[in-house]
């Protein structure tokens, strides 16, 4: 199939229907947002009420995993795209910035390059975290719970601790409007600031609990948001104007949909941004036959990313093939 280098490619749709996938609902959003936050309260809650055993260690489990995937919230919000009203995109952006170590104003500008030039090596899409020769090493921790104790230095923590001490990092300098680093850096301060204050709170009251509520969830928790980000693009095509080639589809069950808020149809999102999350289905639907057969769940995609970044570690030229719907 011959794709077309100097523009993204793009695939044939019906406007009249399209126009409708555009719609944006306060009540998906709040929808969405009172089931995360109140799944989180309950094993939150559990994990409370049985501090001390070690089912208490369980609930943490399910709860840091799902405050991590507040990822997608950020994600959709950061798109204005969550809710038609711009006040709660941005008040839920800011909050999901903070429990994801997204540096909010960092985000918002490098998200901007990972849409423009997806999976780019020049100018460098910094959204892609595996890049090639695959290292293995660094892979595999970033699944493991506190795996990325193992690698400070490439954490988000370690970056936002850099911006705030006013250090100009690469993606500060290659996304962000240097009119905007400023605010940047005052960003930063904040998120140090409120984990120092989870750490004192933790030392004053001699507990465990404020740390592990809101300052070490992305450590402990980290697997099930791995899990769903890193089949967005890895072992894929890159360097390439057309999503379907660097861009990956699979099919959830509802509860890792719900979970990922349906940015499990990655290609089609990538493909046309502005269609709310709680429509890709439809939008999915609408385009199949257009695109890739799509992946069967987390294991239908990891069954081709594992032996393709095996393959990458030693051969970086090394690409997924990608099979089309017929």
């Amino acid at each position: 199939m011959e794709v077309d280098l100097n523009k993204w490619h793009h695939c044939e749709i019906d406007k009249k229907e399209f126009v409708k996938l555009l719609e944006k609902s306060d009540k998906s959003g709040f929808k969405h947002i009172i089931i995360f936050f109140g799944s989180l309260v309950i094993f939150g809650y559990l994990a409370f009420i049985t501090w001390g055993t070690w089912w208490s260690l369980l609930f943490f489990l399910i709860y840091g995993n799902i405050y991590c995937c507040s990822d997608a919230i950020w994600h959709e919000t950061g798109h204005k795209t969550a809710f038609k009203s711009k006040y709660w995109n941005n008040f839920f952006y800011q909050i999901s910035s903070y429990m994801n170590a997204f540096e909010p104003v960092r985000w918002k500008w490098s998200h901007f390059r990972h849409h423009g030039y997806t999976a780019f090596e020049d100018p460098l899409d910094f959204e892609i975290v595996i890049r090639k020769p695959t290292d293995l090493f660094f892979f595999f921790t970033l699944f493991l719970p506190f795996g990325s104790f193992l690698h400070l230095k490439k954490s988000l923590h370690f970056e936002t601790l850099k911006h705030a001490l006013g250090v100009k990092t690469d993606v500060m300098k290659n996304c962000v409007p240097e009119k905007e680093q400023k605010n940047c850096i005052n960003s930063a301060r904040i998120h140090v600031g409120i984990w120092l204050v989870c750490i004192l709170s933790s030392i004053i009251f001699n507990s465990w609990l404020p740390v592990l509520y809101f300052f070490l969830p992305n450590f402990y928790g980290n697997t099930l948001k791995a899990c769903f980000g890193l089949t967005q693009h890895a072992g894929l095509k890159e360097n390439i104007k057309d999503h379907r080639y660097s861009t990956r589809t699979m099919i959830l069950n509802p509860v890792f949909s719900f979970l990922y808020w349906q940015m499990e149809y990655h290609i089609e999102h990538h493909m046309y941004p502005t269609v709310p999350s709680y429509n890709l289905p439809k939008l999915h639907q609408m385009l199949k036959k257009q695109m890739p057969i799509p992946k069967k769940g987390l294991w239908g995609a990891y069954k081709e990313i594992i032996p393709a970044i095996f393959k990458q570690a030693s051969d970086p030229d090394y690409k997924i093939q990608i099979e089309f719907n017929k």
